[in-house]
């Protein structure tokens, strides 16, 4: 009886052990499902979060392109797509935009030839930039302010921002143009900038222009106020009662002086695209205008210009002393400068 209670007791104590230890293990593999499962998960979950950020990366790199313009090969140098960096051209990201520079000289009409640019909705013609002489002190900053008219970031009152399909400026040759000319055909060659020349034929008249807002810097004819360009014929007038005299020693090789300076410009830029315009072409006949939009490609319109013309009519009547300078250009290169005139 003794041996089956023992018996008895040995039987209730296995299974009870057989019991702990198929808890123990049960708990063993459940612990071990869990952690397997937990390690799945998250596995699972960066590849998730990794796809995720994956795909928001494309949608930041990958853009959709603009269109390709409907334009010849040739052009295809000299149409960009600005991104500037202090603005954004909003819906306007995607209209191409031409880059220029007029090329010409002081009292040449260059600001009443700009200002017919600007007249046109789409045109941005930043002025004489580098009339300020720090910013033509070397390469390194006149490319360095190129870059930021060219890539819309030059305010002035000439900006057309977003929409502007043409951007440019008016530089004299005088104001590190010929000193730099090497990198600045360089630069108008790989940035794609198309050159307007703009000069005056008739080099006499350019000269009397020139001594007469010299003479006004100092006199301020019209109310103590010196003004290179007017908008009103009173105030032309005003301007025009000055008739300089001219130094006829030092005429002729002055004339040299600037015929040569020209000539000298359209050798050093001739391998740029370019197009020559001439003043008194534009005077006498303003479709000379649209030959200028349709080189920079732009829509034509009708463009216009508040500035009033001050010195005009017969050039006797602009000299003081106009039968000294009729014997000194009679017999010369220059003798047609004393004939040549235009009506407006």
């Amino acid at each position: 009886m003794a041996d089956d209670l023992s018996s008895f007791a040995k039987d209730v104590f296995l299974v009870k052990a057989c019991k702990k230890s198929t808890i123990v293990w049960r708990m063993v593999v459940l612990v071990f499902a869990m952690v397997c499962g937990v390690y799945i998960c998250s596995i699972c979950l960066k590849q998730i979060s990794t796809q995720t950020k994956t795909g928001f990366l494309d949608i930041q790199v990958i853009k959709k392109p603009c269109p390709e313009p409907n334009i010849e090969p040739w052009e295809i140098p000299y149409v960009h797509y600005p991104k500037p960096k202090t603005f954004s051209r909003a819906e306007c990201a995607c209209n191409p935009v031409r880059n220029f520079a007029i090329l010409s000289m002081q009292r040449s009409g260059s600001g009443w030839f700009e200002t017919f640019l600007n007249s046109h909705i789409n045109i941005s013609s930043n002025g004489e930039i580098f009339s300020v002489k720090v910013r033509r002190s070397n390469i390194s900053t006149i490319v360095e302010t190129l870059d930021k008219v060219y890539n819309l970031d030059w305010f002035s009152s000439a900006s057309k921002n977003e929409c502007t399909a043409a951007v440019g400026l008016k530089w004299m040759l005088n104001q590190g143009l010929m000193q730099h000319h090497e990198q600045i055909v360089e630069y108008f060659r790989t940035r794609g900038v198309s050159v307007i020349f703009l000069f005056r034929r008739n080099l006499l008249r350019r000269m009397i222009s020139v001594l007469a807002n010299q003479y006004d810097r100092d006199a301020k004819l019209l109310n103590g106020t010196h003004k290179s360009h007017v908008h009103s014929p009173h105030e032309a007038e005003i301007l025009a009662t000055y008739k300089p005299t001219i130094n006829t020693t030092l005429l002729v090789s002055n004339l040299n002086q600037v015929n040569g300076t020209t000539t000298k410009a359209l050798e050093y830029f001739k391998s740029t695209r370019h197009i020559i315009v001439y003043y008194e072409d534009v005077v006498k006949n303003r479709t000379k205008l649209m030959d200028v939009q349709e080189f920079l490609k732009v829509p034509r319109r009708d463009l216009k210009s508040r500035q009033v013309k001050i010195h005009k009519g017969a050039l006797p009547r602009q000299v003081e002393n106009w039968d000294d300078v009729s014997k000194t250009l009679n017999g010369t290169p220059y003798e047609s400068f004393l004939h040549a005139d235009y009506r407006k």
